[in-house]
């Protein structure tokens, strides 16, 4: 295979975005120490719509719209997402042409004065910018007021700090990447807060017909990441999942073994529905398709109906 001679990551231009691609970019000077690598970096609709919530917005895709057409005009021949934030409808003229290797996949719980969920008081604020995050809190404690919180990883940080919120709820892959472990209080564990399906993942996305960018790339994918985080996105594709639904999923493999948890739930945390599979790591999206019937089983095509069909969704 002949070497790259030059190669353009297009990414959002966030700390953390970035930190994601100039990683991408080590690890390609790496493979390739002739290459000429660079950044394309690029503001997206998702970092300018700060008012609204991405439920009522357009949803996650908002955030690698500019960085596609990037790629369909030539400027760049690659893109670099978290994967929770691509799209499982993605397909030509695009595609995932690598899964890497997967950070810590949890929420976690950011405070100055509580160290737990359970220490805070009757009516604590506590923000997040996900439905998912939000319906299940209000099913664990629904004395705590939820409030939307949008913005980077450093504005989410200052509210919290300004004393707008008791309690913030973010990914806590994005905090150990900009070496801001120390402000993790807790971890909050899959049954407490089952994570989006591919957190703490990347997705690098590609033209599909760049057979020699997809060749360059495959060295990136991780087999454990990318089957976990398939089996996870292919509930969400099942379910049609979106920003306007809570939904979650989290697939662990081991051992040529895969179990995958996922549920859909009211945001209101009134109702929630859980399944589970486990099976061969080789049938991972048949498993991520089978619990996405388990959960329509127990009427979770009521509440996506109800939901998608709301006043307001994009």
């Amino acid at each position: 295979m002949v070497s790259p001679d030059r190669l353009v990551i297009a990414t959002r231009a966030s700390r953390l975005a970035l930190w994601q691609a100039n990683h991408i970019r080590d690890r390609l000077l790496d493979l390739y120490p002739d290459c000429d690598v660079e950044l394309l970096d690029m503001t997206t609709r998702g970092d300018q719509i700060l008012d609204r919530t991405l439920s009522k917005v357009g949803g996650k895709g908002l955030f690698v719209k500019e960085l596609e057409t990037a790629l369909l005009d030539g400027r760049a021949h690659l893109a670099v997402h978290s994967l929770k934030d691509v799209p499982v409808d993605l397909g030509p003229p695009f595609a995932l042409a690598a899964i890497t290797s997967r950070e810590d996949p949890f929420d976690a719980l950011v405070a100055n004065d509580y160290a737990r969920l359970e220490d805070l008081p009757d009516g604590a604020v506590v923000g997040t910018s996900s439905l998912r995050r939000e319906a299940q809190l209000r099913e664990r404690f629904p004395r705590l007021r939820v409030q939307p919180l949008r913005g980077n990883l450093d504005t989410r940080l200052a509210k919290l700090d300004r004393g707008e919120y008791a309690a913030i709820i973010l990914a806590a892959a994005g905090l150990r990447r900009l070496g801001l472990a120390d402000r993790i209080r807790a971890v909050l564990p899959a049954e407490h807060s089952l994570p989006a399906a591919g957190q703490g993942a990347l997705g690098i996305e590609i033209m599909d017909d760049r057979a020699d960018v997809r060749a360059w790339l495959a060295p990136l994918a991780c087999e454990r990441s990318t089957l976990c985080t398939l089996a996870e996105r292919e509930v969400s594709r099942a379910l049609g999942g979106s920003c306007q639904v809570p939904l979650a999923a989290y697939a662990r493999e081991s051992d040529g073994r895969l179990e995958i948890q996922a549920l859909v739930a009211e945001p209101d945390g009134s109702r929630v529905l859980r399944a589970a599979a486990r099976g061969p790591s080789a049938r991972a999206e048949a498993l991520g398709a089978e619990v996405a019937q388990a959960l329509l089983a127990q009427g979770a095509d009521a509440i996506l109906a109800r939901l998608l069909a709301a006043p307001g969704s994009p």
